[in-house]
């Protein structure tokens, strides 16, 4: 196993660094879309586990008509359509809702439980606003330089893989309280401040080493922290999801790490939440 993750993620890396700093914003964009139709099938494994293909085709026709209304093409030039704006203020909605549904479970379930509409409904606002989150941050001043934005979508990509690290080594060594033991039972409190603590530092160097007013550099560090909250909100939601639809990993696409899901299950919460939360502290 640990082999097979080695090799994954040898091969991921540098695709992945090629995709966010190296295509056009259109290349990038068709990226984008694999991986939220990729997501999408399994995320059909939560709504009908033995008919997991039937959400790819409403999800991809909801993208195809936010695409159409708003072409990625536009947004170095123009703001973004209010469509795709409300798109990401109701996925930070979802992860309010979210939130509650992680922390009274297992209460609650009976009211979605068994409505395949209501999960397919959270699918489309977990992975829509991950999308155009994804696009939004990509295509940052992308006139100016078009590099900026593949660094400002690896610099939220890096709080979450901190925040990560951060959890995993202070739980470890300080974990005493167990933070949702029916959701996840390996994350604790501390694992959590610890997660936080790293990315703030990590954000406030960042902020630092370009120079940015104090101002600026709170308001980078307050998103920063709200996006490391969400990235963990996004995890726990995933595990709630597959411990419901009783699976292990979303799916097998990626040898040792399961699926697209649980490889961007944090993504999905951090990169909306970060965008929301700087559009209106800014």
């Amino acid at each position: 196993m640990l082999k097979q993750r080695i090799i994954t993620a040898l091969v991921l890396i540098p695709l992945a660094i090629g995709w966010m700093f190296f295509l056009s914003l259109d290349a990038f964009s068709l990226g984008a879309i694999l991986i939220f139709l990729l997501a999408s099938r399994e995320w059909g494994r939560f709504v009908c586990p033995a008919h997991p293909h039937r959400l790819l085709l409403p999800m991809g026709a909801l993208l195809t008509l936010t695409l159409w209304l708003s072409p990625p093409s536009l947004l170095p030039v123009a703001a973004p359509h209010p469509l795709v704006m409300a798109i990401l203020y109701a996925g930070a909605l979802w992860w309010l809702a979210a939130l509650v549904m992680v922390l009274r479970y297992p209460r609650g379930t009976q009211l979605w439980r068994e409505s395949a509409s209501l999960k397919a409904l959270f699918g489309v606002l977990t992975l829509l606003p991950f999308f155009w989150a994804l696009l939004l941050l990509r295509s940052h001043d992308y006139l100016a330089d078009p590099m900026l934005g593949g660094w400002t979508l690896f610099f939220v990509m890096l709080l979450v893989w901190c925040a990560d690290s951060g959890a995993y080594f202070v739980g470890r060594a300080f974990g005493q309280r167990k933070m949702l033991p029916a959701v996840s039972p390996k994350k604790t409190v501390e694992g959590l401040l610890g997660g936080l603590l790293l990315s703030a530092l990590v954000a406030g160097a960042v902020a630092y080493s370009r120079s940015l007013g104090v101002r600026e550099t709170v308001v980078i560090v307050l998103c920063a922290m709200l996006a490391v909250v969400a990235s963990v909100l996004g995890d726990l939601s995933e595990s709630l999801f597959k411990r419901e639809a009783g699976i292990k990993d979303s799916g097998s696409l990626l040898p040792g790490h399961g699926g697209v899901l649980d490889r961007i299950d944090s993504l999905t919460a951090a990169l909306p939440i970060f965008v929301v939360s700087y559009l209106l502290l800014n």
